[in-house]
């Protein structure tokens, strides 16, 4: 269940003695802050799960034999390497869509399969020349077929069978090896996921509003950083789970998976599962004058105002009174509007 926390939407006000307009003098400026004018952005925080996107079932290739050869879990398999390997041979990875499903070899009829072939003969730098839009397996992809296999220390048989290669739509980070080293393979070698980084958090259904894809987030991490990043996509059917009961009514909350990108995936570094906040932009109010809220005074009338500190040339300073109308609150600041109030203008708070 995703816990929520509003932040900045309450307005904690300092109460100070209602006193004249002070008198010039030698004393010390007291402490101020700048009125400014900007974007004040109310957030809504979530928790959720730090890890990597998609999951990916490593089939076993029809009529294996024995796991001579097996990847750790966390290991990365890029384009070309092995992902695993049967009988001392390596099943190497390649980058697609659809899975092989006949014998790819010369005379075969034209098809999206060998379009996919022949994309990543190219990549791997075997059959620089290959048109990569055609779908006709030629002698040119047989023979980069088979230096690619003379390369991977293979039979160079020019043809390439379901089951020799594993196709997955990007590199693969491996979760869980379930083969074990000199048995028979499963049907399912391993599952792996993508190596891009993703936060997915489970949105209560009624907050599902704040989300919209492709807006922009912050994800604050573990180590007390914070990143940008952007909702990706938000999921269409409600899981039910327990909550508290706030009065022994034992009701369940309903959420709903948002899967957020990371603008810069470099800075959870190796982390895995870990629990992450992510803020949800919920209101933002533009081009405002905002103050601090410690700037704000309770006056006996029940209005609010703050004192506007000048300082002459000769280092005195005088103070006036300003009452103000108060519009959005926002992290710590408040907006406020009143005659003569500008940016730039500054505002006593107080001492630290």
């Amino acid at each position: 269940m995703a816990g929520v926390l509003v932040v900045g939407a309450v307005a904690f006000v300092v109460l100070r003695p209602d006193r004249p307009a002070a008198v010039a003098g030698a004393r010390p400026v007291p402490p101020t802050a700048e009125v400014v004018r900007t974007d004040l952005v109310q957030s809504t925080r979530a928790e959720g799960r730090l890890g990597f996107d998609g999951s990916v079932p490593v089939p076993a290739a029809p009529g294996s034999g024995i796991a001579t050869w097996l990847p750790a879990p966390g290991a990365v398999v890029r384009l070309g390497e092995r992902v695993y390997a049967v009988d001392n041979r390596p099943v190497p990875l390649l980058h697609g869509d659809t899975p092989l499903w006949r014998e790819l070899a010369e005379g075969v009829d034209d098809g999206p399969d060998v379009r996919l072939l022949r994309a990543n003969l190219r990549a791997l730098g075997v059959a620089r020349n290959l048109n990569a839009d055609s779908d006709h397996f030629s002698a040119a992809v047989g023979d980069a077929v088979a230096l690619w296999q003379e390369r991977l220390g293979l039979a160079e048989t020019r043809k390439i069978r379901p089951g020799e290669v594993v196709v997955a739509p990007s590199d693969l980070r491996v979760v869980e090896v379930r083969a074990t080293l000199g048995g028979a393979l499963p049907a399912v070698v391993a599952t792996a996921s993508s190596t891009a980084r993703v936060v997915t958090v489970d949105l209560a259904v009624a907050q599902q509003g704040l989300a919209v894809v492709g807006a922009a987030v912050r994800v604050l991490l573990p180590t007390g950083e914070t990143t940008p990043g952007k909702v990706a996509s938000i999921g269409t059917v409600a899981t039910s789970a327990p909550r508290e009961p706030a009065a022994g009514d034992g009701a369940v909350a309903a959420t709903l998976p948002v899967r957020i990108t990371l603008d810069r995936p470099e800075a959870a570094g190796t982390l895995d599962g870990a629990p992450v906040s992510v803020e949800f932009t919920s209101d933002t109010h533009r081009d405002v004058l905002a103050v601090p809220l410690v700037a704000l005074l309770a006056m006996p009338s029940g209005d609010y105002a703050v004192d506007v500190v000048e300082t002459r040339p000769d280092g005195a300073w005088d103070s006036r009174r300003v009452v103000v109308r108060l519009g959005f609150f926002a992290t710590g600041q408040v907006e406020v509007e009143a005659p003569g109030l500008s940016a730039g203008t500054r505002v006593q708070v107080p001492a630290r």
